[in-house]
């Protein structure tokens, strides 16, 4: 069990660096909107939108590339193999980076104003350019990090690199926000740029010390032309799948401007509804999935080196043990959001349109946050090319919608976009991995069961407010109200039997926190059930918004 506690370990440390990250993003975010207002931050999507395709190319599926190439040569002990692949995956992305920041800059004029119809665009999709080779080393060495599960090395660079993007923007705003929208985007996207080179920069330092100490140089029989087709064979796939992607997404957030613009909307009201959504609601919807992208990414390695060893009962109970967790805290952060979505438009972006938003979106988390857990698992059993099949099919959907819905019912009609392609997404998802995984759900302990127990949490919760007429200021009602309903909710998931004793067994054995005597036969066949199958050293690292 020694690996499985240092999974948990890396899972944790990843947990609340990410959870104070996020949390630093949201009031960051709410601090650039109230700033710069919704229209820049409309302006500012769109920019990103045409970007984040361009980064698609730079990095080409590079890091699920070193994740599992590593991954793999260190579960073979072959260290050779290790240090050969990571020169092939940094020379790949150097060159496809290159070539996309190229391409970007030297078409930016065009892109911004006959695509975007917006000339105060390019200017910020030039600066960016420049920052592309970096992000993609970057992501490499961060694949790198994963796969030899040394992640807390992830996170000091990233929480670095929130700190020093911080810091730029709100100076960069004190000298250009006064100039228009132009200089605000411009502002946002300079600080970004900056801060990516210094991850690059602290990345970098720290795979040179960490290869010469960790992984020595030593021959390996696997020539330069083999390494070179298992990285073409895990990263080309997974690359062409997601530029059929990320074009389409990319082509769908142009879209949505003009489709709001159709059903009535002036251009400067579009942009504020559409910037709204997209950059003010989705990121307080998608906060906690800092707690299950930080599992989820540790998954990778740990399923890929499960399946290369042919291991189908640690495959089994790695999926099940996800599937099972990911749905207990996804319908408990459902609630909560539905609960106080009034409370946390007002507190954080000071608007009721917003908290109506997330109000809207909050009964979705559940299948928003298991798809990408799904996916992650996807990825580390080997089924990235379907996966990206998938979320190509979602991309085409959701511009079809757009195209229909948009123009007759404006902003709610990009929310249900949302809703029916996360839905058409997560349910061919998943069945895929039930298939390749051969395990088995649970309706009632896994969905029915935590959406009961939220259901009770809140109730109770709202219930005590109202008897004792407890007088609060609105931010400490949100805190006090949701540790009320967190505590209930573990009460009834209990109760309902959502999280056994066996499961708490599971987790105290996986834990280390107690160890099973011979007398305990219930508790040992729970060990040895969850246990015995799990490789020795290891048991078991967007989405579109």
């Amino acid at each position: 069990m020694k690996g499985l506690r240092r999974f948990f370990a890396s899972a944790v440390l990843l947990t609340v660096s990410a959870l104070i990250m996020r949390s630093i993003s949201v009031s960051f975010s709410a601090y650039v909107s109230n700033k710069a207002g919704a229209e820049a931050m409309g302006v500012f999507s769109q920019i990103m939108s045409v970007f984040g395709f361009a980064l698609t190319i730079a990095t080409s599926g590079v890091n699920l590339a070193v994740t599992r190439m590593v991954s793999e040569a260190l579960g073979q002990s072959d260290e050779g193999l290790a240090r050969k692949s990571m020169r092939k995956c940094l020379g790949y992305c150097l060159f496809f980076s290159i070539l996309s920041g190229g391409v970007l800059f030297i078409f930016a004029d065009q892109i911004g104003i006959l695509i975007l119809k917006d000339s105060r665009t390019v200017l910020s999709l030039r600066i960016l350019a420049a920052a592309l080779p970096f992000i993609s080393v970057t992501s490499a060495l961060g694949g790198y990090f994963t796969a030899v599960r040394r992640v807390y090395k992830n996170t000091i660079y990233s929480v670095a690199e929130q700190f020093i993007k911080i810091y730029f923007t709100v100076k960069m705003f004190e000298l250009y926000i006064d100039r228009g929208i132009e200089y605000a985007c411009i502002a946002l996207v300079a600080a970004d740029a900056i801060s990516e080179f210094s991850a690059f920069a602290m990345s970098a330092l720290m795979y040179y010390f960490d290869k010469k100490k960790h992984i020595r140089n030593k021959a390996t029989s696997v020539s330069d032309s083999v390494v070179t087709k298992k990285l073409c064979s895990i990263a080309l796939p997974v690359a062409f799948s997601t530029y059929i992607r990320s074009g389409l997404l990319t082509i769908e957030h142009i879209l949505i401007p003009k489709g709001l613009i159709k059903s009535g909307l002036g251009r400067s009201e579009a942009l504020s509804s559409y910037g709204m959504l997209h950059s003010m609601v989705m990121p307080v919807v998608l906060f906690p999935t800092a707690v299950l992208s930080s599992f989820s990414g540790l998954l990778i390695p740990e399923l890929a080196e499960a399946a290369v060893k042919k291991q189908k009962a640690a495959v089994r109970n790695i999926a099940e043990r996800a599937f099972q967790y990911s749905l207990i805290f996804s319908f408990g952060i459902s609630g909560i959001l539905m609960c106080f979505s009034g409370e946390l438009g007002v507190i954080i972006y000071d608007s009721i349109e917003v908290s109506r938003f997330i109000s809207l979106m909050a009964p979705l988390v559940p299948v928003m946050y298991l798809d990408s857990v799904t996916d992650a698992m996807l990825k580390g059993l080997g089924q990235q090319v379907y996966s990206m099949n998938v979320n190509i099919i979602d991309a085409l959907l959701s511009i079809i919608l757009v195209t229909i819905l948009l123009p007759h019912c404006g902003i709610m009609g990009y929310v249900i976009t949302i809703y029916t392609t996360e839905l058409v997404n997560a349910a061919l998802s998943i069945s895929r991995l039930l298939s390749v995984s051969e395990f088995r759900p649970r309706i009632f302990k896994w969905v029915f069961a935590p959406l009961f127990s939220i259901i009770g949490a809140v109730s109770v919760g709202r219930l005590i407010f109202s008897a004792f007429n407890i007088p609060l200021e609105r931010t400490a009602e949100v805190i006090v109200g949701g540790i009320i309903t967190v505590l209930f909710y573990c009460i009834f998931i209990r109760l309902t039997g959502a999280f056994s004793r066996r499961d708490i067994a599971w987790l105290k054995n996986a834990l280390g926190i107690r160890r099973y005597s011979a007398g305990r036969f219930e508790e040992n066949r729970d060990a040895r059930k969850y246990s015995a199958p799990l490789p020795r050293e290891r048991l078991l690292n967007t989405r579109k918004y």
